[in-house]
């Protein structure tokens, strides 16, 4: 009956370790999924609810990738939940099957126990037990048996109730976990519709393109040279700021800033919030990451992002993500305003703006309003482009801004 108890106790501890760690993933996999939906339901507002507007062939394509990428990404998490659920309904089910197998042996190991105390329950058997005793240390040693005895019925008793609740629990999380489980197959059922259906849109807009792929890689290549000459002027802008900051401290050429007390606090206090900074807009949807990557068309073509682009409502207010100055306000040709704020020795910086509400050398907040996203009058796309360098190195903003 003992071994029974510790059997039970044995099995009991990984049980609720495994259920536990199933649990935190299946929680963090049910807040992607939900982030996912979210995203997708503010591309369908911000990129495709406008049909009367013009767009190119290009531009649809580009923005079906964007929308495909999420919807394959949902795909992929609704999926691994699902095959989560199926393990973990297996491992309950076992777990139960293992649970009524232990319920059953304690049950009997309690029936024989409650049969022997039956056969021996009159007071005056359990004190002649006592008092038959040959020496007073056998009477106190029985006596003490008598006492755990009594004690370890209690607890079998309660071991029972205990395993009897934790079964009938078992049973209700199979029946949710496999409702859950149905609810999951049917939404990604739909999902995968709609996912088809774009990819096969995708598809067709991708073959009558590439009838005209040579002009069509030379426009890539042609925006990907006003790029490039966005970014030279970002770094021509902050190599002066460096010059100007080294030339009033009365030192030598750098290539770091010479900050000022209050300057090192800002770039301190900017790098503890690594992760935590807030958007740059409130509401808006990354649809174009960090770094180099390859055109959705053209394969052969990269393209090289020192910053990522976020899809926003029209006239979106742009903010601040960290109290600072504003290091410049410019503009170069063929691209609308960008202002660039100096965070001690990081400068975040905020491009394709209609309106501007700041000028160099002012001290703005954190969420601060600088400006306005530029809303295209044909396309009714707004879109920020939003960057941070550390000194003139361009950073993945991802990294910094919470959640993105």
């Amino acid at each position: 009956m003992r071994n029974s108890l510790l059997i039970a106790l044995f099995f009991l501890i990984p049980l609720t370790i495994s259920w536990g760690q199933s649990d935190n993933r299946q929680k963090k996999l049910e807040a992607q999924r939900k982030q996912l939906q979210v995203e997708i339901k503010q591309i369908n507002q911000l990129l495709f609810s406008s049909i009367k507007k013009k767009k190119t062939a290009l531009e649809e394509v580009e923005d079906l990738a964007v929308k495909i990428d999420l919807r394959s990404r949902l795909i992929r998490v609704t999926n691994e939940q699902a095959n989560r659920l199926s393990q973990q309904i297996n491992i309950n089910q076992r777990n139960i099957d293992r649970q009524r197998k232990e319920l059953a042996t304690l049950k009997k190991d309690y029936a024989a126990m409650v049969q022997q105390s039956y056969v021996s329950k009159s007071g005056q058997s359990r004190l002649m037990f006592i008092f038959s005793s040959e020496s007073f240390l056998q009477a106190y040693k029985r006596f003490q048996y008598l006492k755990q005895y009594a004690r370890f019925r209690r607890k079998q008793g309660k071991l029972i109730e205990e395993k009897t609740q934790t079964l009938q629990q078992l049973n209700l999380d199979l029946l949710a976990q496999k409702k859950k489980k149905e609810d999951l197959v049917k939404e990604n059922r739909l999902v995968q519709k709609d996912f088809e259906k774009e990819r096969l849109q995708q598809g067709e807009l991708i073959t009558a393109l590439k009838k005209r792929e040579r002009s069509l890689s030379s426009q890539i290549r042609k925006k990907q040279q006003q790029i490039a000459a966005f970014d030279r002027e970002i770094q021509r802008l902050i190599q002066a700021a460096i010059a100007a900051s080294n030339k009033a401290a009365g030192k030598a050429k750098s290539a770091v800033f010479s900050l000022t007390p209050e300057a090192l606090l800002v770039a301190k206090n900017f790098t503890a919030n690594k992760g935590k900074l807030p958007w740059p807009v409130e509401k808006g949807v990354v649809i174009q990451g960090f770094g180099i990557q390859p055109h959705p068309i053209v394969k052969t073509t990269k393209i090289k992002s020192n910053g990522i682009t976020i899809a926003t409502p029209d006239h979106e207010d742009v903010r601040s993500v960290f109290e600072g100055v504003v290091m410049n306000v410019f503009s170069v040709k063929g691209s609308n305003p960008t202002v660039l704020i100096q965070h001690g020795n990081y400068i975040t910086a905020y491009s394709n703006l209609e309106t501007i509400l700041v000028k160099k050398g002012q001290k703005v907040a954190s969420k601060e309003v600088i400006g306005k996203v530029f809303t295209h009058p044909e396309t009714g796309k707004a879109e920020l482009k939003f960057s941070v360098f550390e000194t003139s190195t361009p950073i993945n903003p991802k990294t910094w801004i919470y959640r993105m």
